[in-house]
């Protein structure tokens, strides 16, 4: 998990950023109902008045305003002004002087509104409207109203439903004063629409940045993950390679790695701006008395949400195995596909590949019929939710204790909160396999690796001799319980040929696997120029050493960036001479592009016995000084695989020369032959004194030549 977090670690301040940019339009989003609403309550019912206090008032209206007041308190926000001062705003003032407010600051002006919105003032305000408007504030009161009962009642009455009561008597006042109260509810509607219009606009710049930062994250974190996956594996000894299968390793380093990538675009996405939104939202309804009706809302999507994944989540973990099983199965067919047609067992193929798809299948059929329910029932607790707020309300709206624009900008935020709920209920869907994934790439980069440098590694130095010696090396496989080697010890000398020969698994291989530290010894130890390899860098031993494996992969694209592929720098002459040395130039010269000639994945394009020669090429370009070759002459014809060996001892001499050989033929000249038998040395000398002293080596040798052409 630390190598995950180190990654994500990088990419903090993008995080940030996009974090930063989703309060931005949670904010934004969060003021939209509020325009929507001052459009219907104050745009549309109150005429464009915003304000309980009057900012002009007749002579007559002030006097009774002051009149119950008293004190003369309102002398402190308004002043009496004489005709024709104020007559563009309120044409009364031509015939007759009127009383304008003062210029005020804020805490002045909320001094004020308290005053008017005492019961008993508001109580006059109202009464010079009608009985109409007097009997909503009445409607529960039989009996007169006092000021405690009235103060009682304007408690139950919403604070916007409250002021525009107030704003009504305003009305009242400014038709007296001839104020244009047509003109000024266009002026508001158009400017609040503007305003709306700009912050929509602001909106759609501020997802556009966020979609793009937040997908740009995502993926420079999924480049990151495959990055070190891969770097990760190419690390691997061969005992890493057996434990992560190669169809599980692909699947982790792509489809693992893309599901990773998905689930962080939605969580920097959607996931980080639903609490964000919600939050919001929530806040501003919490002082609604129907916020109760959210509660249970919001309960029961967490209650659908979890039982869902109840049942999910176990399904989720099968996928990923079953992805790899897939895999696996399509690898198998495609590599073996000339042995399946050779034995026409294409049937047997198919059924094994119709069962894991089918298990995928049905598992994917599974998950998805399951969080598909999702969908139809968060659609009705998001409807039924929205039809009793809006049943509750209208009946509110009907007693005159709830603004319309109230109950509009409610119905949005409760959208908000529950489609915020909805955005986290997609991480549910997601998060399963991406929390999977996780852990299936975390198992790459935190796996230990069994071949590794010492904490002061030793570099070789170039042009030295080499001088390889094995000592009372003991060897088996990290999965095993025997010993693959027991006791092995022998010493080649710099420019020697050391053969070795014996049944099939008899340990040939593994010895020589042990030397570039494809796998560490168990016990023993393996000495270059006197040293223990496990003191020298991992790559500064590999350079000297070139490697002709028992199957000649060769890689996609041509014959030439096959045989350079150890140096892509180096001269045509160097590459020729290379591919002279191996005998390949032969069949090279007959193609028609020659080395520019494709070569197909694997090398499917060319023969078993031309891929040995341009895998031995490829040794020998590297120009090494030590050659392993694990039965690579084994493609080859006699003829073919004279030639070869006396081009290597003439072009390579003073490298040592490791040949792991079934036949006899290719090794009678080595300077010295080891007899391998069950992992132990059970003959060593030359040809011909293994012939004579060395009983298993000679019934090899008779099995494949007369006697006359050993002897």
């Amino acid at each position: 998990m630390k190598a995950i977090f180190s990654i994500l670690k990088k990419y903090i301040w993008s995080i940030l950023a996009v974090i930063l940019l989703l309060f931005i339009q949670a904010q934004c989003d969060l003021k939209l109902p509020e325009y929507t609403s001052s459009i219907i309550n104050v745009g549309i019912q109150q005429k464009g008045i915003e304000s309980v206090i009057p900012n002009a008032l007749s002579k007559d209206s002030y006097f009774a305003l002051s009149t119950i007041i008293g004190d003369n308190k309102l002398d402190n926000y308004y002043s009496l002004e004489e005709k024709n001062q104020h007559v563009k705003d309120y044409p009364l003032n031509k015939d007759e002087e009127i009383y304008v407010i003062k210029d005020l600051d804020e805490q002045e002006l909320a001094s004020l509104e308290a005053i008017i919105l005492k019961p008993e003032v508001f109580y006059m305000m109202l009464s010079s409207m009608g009985n109409k408007d007097e009997n909503a504030l009445k409607d529960s009161h039989d009996e007169s109203i006092d000021a405690g009962s009235l103060e009682a009642s304007i408690d139950n009455i919403d604070e916007s439903m409250l002021k525009q009561y107030g704003v009504s008597f305003i009305l009242i006042e400014y038709a007296k004063l001839g104020f244009d109260i047509e003109t000024n509810q266009m002026n508001f509607l158009i400017s609040t629409g503007v305003k709306m219009g700009i912050l929509a606009l602001f909106i759609m710049t501020v997802i556009i940045a966020s979609v793009f930062l937040s997908g740009r994250t995502a993926a420079k974190i999924a480049y990151d993950l495959r990055d070190s996956v891969v770097e990760k594996v190419m690390s691997f000894s061969n005992s890493e390679f057996n434990e992560f299968s190669t169809s599980s390793l692909i699947t982790r380093t792509t489809n693992d790695i893309s599901q990773i990538q998905n689930f962080f675009t939605m969580l920097l996405r959607m996931v980080m701006y639903a609490p964000i939104i919600g939050t919001g939202a929530l806040l501003k309804v919490i002082n609604i008395d129907m916020s109760w009706v959210i509660a249970i809302a919001c309960g029961a999507i967490l209650v659908l949400i979890m039982v869902l994944m109840f049942f999910a989540m176990p399904k989720f973990k099968m996928i990923q195995k079953l992805i790899d099983r897939i895999n696996l199965v399509v690898r198998e067919t495609l590599n073996g596909l000339p042995v399946i047609r050779a034995f026409a067992n294409e049937d047997f193929e198919k059924k094994k590949f119709n069962k894991v798809n089918k298990d995928l299948k049905d598992v994917n059929l599974f998950t998805h019929r399951v969080m598909g329910l999702m969908d139809p029932f968060m659609t009705f607790i998001m409807n039924g939710t929205i039809v009793l707020i809006m049943w509750i309300g209208a009946e509110r709206i009907d007693i005159g204790t709830m603004q319309v624009g109230t109950l509009t900008a409610l119905i949005s935020y409760t959208m908000q909160i529950i489609m915020s709920f909805l955005m986290l209920s997609m991480l549910s869907i997601m998060a399963p396999r991406a929390i999977i994934a996780i852990k299936r790439v975390r198992e790459v980069l935190d796996k230990k690796i069994s071949v590794s440098n010492c904490e002061d590694p030793k570099n070789i130095k170039l042009n030295d001799g080499y001088e390889i010696e094995f000592d009372h090396v003991d060897f088996k496989y990290p999965d095993g319980d025997e010993l693959v080697l027991n006791d092995i010890s022998f010493k080649i000398k710099e420019g020697e040929t050391l053969a070795i020969i014996g049944s099939t698994g008899s340990g040939k291989s593994s010895i020589v696997n042990l030397i570039p530290r494809f796998f560490d010894i168990t016990s023993g130890s393996i000495k270059i120029n006197g040293v223990d390899i496990r003191e020298y860098d991992i790559n500064s031993l590999r350079d000297i050493i070139g490697v002709v494996p028992q199957k000649g992969l060769l890689f996609s694209g041509t014959i030439e960036s096959n045989i350079k592929f150890s140096n892509p720098d180096m001269n045509d002459e160097d590459m020729i001479n290379a591919a002279k040395i191996a005998c390949a130039t032969e069949f090279i010269e007959n193609k028609k592009m020659k080395y520019q000639d494709e070569i197909s994945q694997g090398g499917t394009n060319v023969s078993g016995g031309q891929r040995q020669r341009l895998a031995i090429a490829r040794a020998v370009a590297k120009k090494p000084n030590i050659f392993i070759f694990d039965d690579s002459f084994s493609a080859l014809d006699y003829k073919t695989d004279s030639v070869i060996r006396k081009n290597l001892a003439e072009g390579c001499g003073n490298a040592t020369k490791i040949i792991v050989a079934q036949r006899v033929g290719t090794i009678l000249n080595a300077d010295q032959i080891i007899v391998l038998d069950k992992g132990k040395i059970v003959g060593m000398g030359t040809h011909k004194e293994l012939y004579k002293k060395c009983r298993v080596y000679k019934d090899i040798a008779l099995s494949q030549l007369k006697e006359e052409e050993l002897v």
